[in-house]
């Protein structure tokens, strides 16, 4: 199991065996209830709420022959998510590199923050930015439209 499904996966079970307990208490409604809220922890924190990842090598030569930034993410992260849900549409015009898939991610990510995997870690225009703005990165995508 890749562990970038840890967190999904713990949330699920987590959320599966407080429901349970939960039916024999206050009842199916509540059980459900948190089922639910449980369940979307868990998406919110999976790769699935992200474009596609692509290696670091494979980012770089398409930012190269685009343009378009490469951001360095991965699961769970706050910052990230906040980044991808304020971007929107634009996200999918960016460049993903999940650095607990890609070790050419993480060692470019800890290259340039004097060696940690902070994240998102933009590169643009040759560039790069930890946790910029979110406006900053969609103003990086302008020329392209």
């Amino acid at each position: 199991m890749k562990r970038v499904w840890l967190l999904p996966i713990l949330l699920v079970l987590c959320g599966s065996v407080l429901a349970a307990e939960l039916v024999t208490g206050p009842g199916p409604g509540a059980a459900a209830a948190v089922w639910l809220l449980f369940a979307a922890f868990a998406a919110v924190n999976s790769p699935l709420v992200f474009p596609r990842s692509v290696a670091a090598r494979e980012a770089q030569r398409r930012s190269a022959a685009d343009g378009r930034p490469i951001v360095y993410w991965r699961p769970g992260c706050t910052y990230c998510l906040r980044l991808r849900f304020r971007l929107g549409r634009d996200a999918r015009r960016l460049h993903w590199v999940d650095i607990w898939r890609d070790p050419d991610g993480a060692a470019a990510v800890r290259a340039v923050n004097d060696g940690d995997e902070t994240v998102p870690t933009v590169v643009a225009a040759g560039r790069t930015h930890t946790n910029p703005d979110p406006a900053w990165v969609r103003e990086q995508l302008a020329p392209d439209t």
